[in-house]
């Protein structure tokens, strides 16, 4: 998921209750649910670099116990030159405490990631294996508006209760943050429920005459209904949109039909570089397209797809893309991802 949610969901679960078991608690967790997304730095040393190890080490569920010691460690800073200031003296900071909630954070970021279809690598370094559960865009709009409400709406029923002299048991924040991580998790079920109704939908028919051998459904943005279909025959893919409230994939809708390719030696001299590793061990439904250059030294260029990230009938490049350069002797001269070298 993008950054925000990551932030508001650790504030959630800071205001959900673990705030009255330990001082510094909501920065804690805050700082923690988001902190894995440090991985990016790794595009410091180029974009492939970054690709190759964006939700890796720290999205996993050893990587996340050193960064859940950073961020404790983090806080520790900030609280000693901030002189131990504390809003509650009578509730001291219990770093082993902070630890374990850091850790819990962390967790909420790998669940989060694992409901887009992205996917993470939760058993590294045991396994590489990429695990996605394909029910929720990586920018939601519901989960935004509940995380957001949960935090927001107590604050201003609080502000009413203090003009009226009304005093509550429960302490201010604490409902509604609990109430929107519920939400959460009931959007999780009604979208797992929608996800295996269009999957069911797009496994029930044949295209071109042709049997499904998999099939898969990916969320598109905006609506939580409608989702990008794609399905392996032996001979090529067929992508089409499907509407999960429908019983069936609609015939006379938009399809697109991606005949597979052919291995040459120019894709096989591809798909051992760098990129090309890296990218197949992470793509669902990978595709090549080759490029003859033309000008100056001729080679190939030889550009990676995965059909998670393409929509039916659209043929721009996906920032996802990857593209190798080949000289005429079939050795990389360039790997970037993305439309551009960078």
């Amino acid at each position: 998921m993008e950054p925000v949610t990551h932030f508001l969901t650790g504030a959630c679960m800071g205001r959900a209750g673990l705030n009255r078991k330990t001082a510094l608690a909501t920065l804690t967790v805050t700082l923690a649910a988001e902190a894995p997304d440090l991985d990016v730095l790794g595009e410091f040393k180029g974009r492939v670099f970054g690709f190759a190890h964006h939700r890796g080490f720290t999205h996993s569920f050893v990587g996340i116990t050193l960064v859940s010691a950073a961020v404790v460690g983090f806080v520790y800073l900030i609280w000693r030159l901030r002189g131990r200031k504390l809003k509650d003296p009578d509730l001291p900071p219990r770093w082993g405490l902070l630890f374990l909630f850091a850790y819990l954070a962390g967790l909420s970021h790998i669940l989060l990631d694992y409901t887009n279809d992205y996917g993470v690598r939760p058993f590294w370094p045991f396994s590489e294996k990429w695990y996605s559960w394909d029910i929720v865009f990586i920018v939601e709009p519901i989960i935004l508006i509940f995380l957001v409400a949960g935090l927001v709406l107590p604050a201003f029923f609080s502000s009413i209760d203090r003009e009226i002299g009304v005093r509550r048991k429960q302490p201010a924040g604490r409902w509604g943050a609990t109430l929107a991580l519920i939400g959460v998790v009931a959007l999780w079920g009604v979208r797992d429920y929608e996800h295996r109704r269009a999957l069911n939908a797009l496994e029930a028919r044949n295209y071109e005459s042709a049997d499904p051998i998999r099939a898969s459904a990916f969320p598109s943005w905006g609506n939580p209904f409608r989702w990008v279909g794609v399905v392996e025959t032996q001979n090529f893919f067929a992508m089409t949109m499907v509407d999960s409230l429908a019983p069936d994939v609609d015939p006379d809708g938009e399809m697109q039909i991606l005949y597979k390719p052919e291995e040459t030696a120019v894709t096989l001299a591809a798909k051992r570089s760098y990129l090309g590793r890296v990218y197949l061990d992470w793509a669902q439904y990978p595709i090549t397209e080759t490029e003859p250059i033309e000008s100056g030294d001729q080679g190939y260029i030889v550009r990676f797809k995965d059909l998670r990230f393409q929509h039916p009938g659209k043929t721009s490049q996906s920032v996802l893309s990857g593209t190798v350069e080949l000289d005429r002797n079939m050795k990389v001269v360039k790997e970037y991802m993305g439309s551009h070298p960078r």
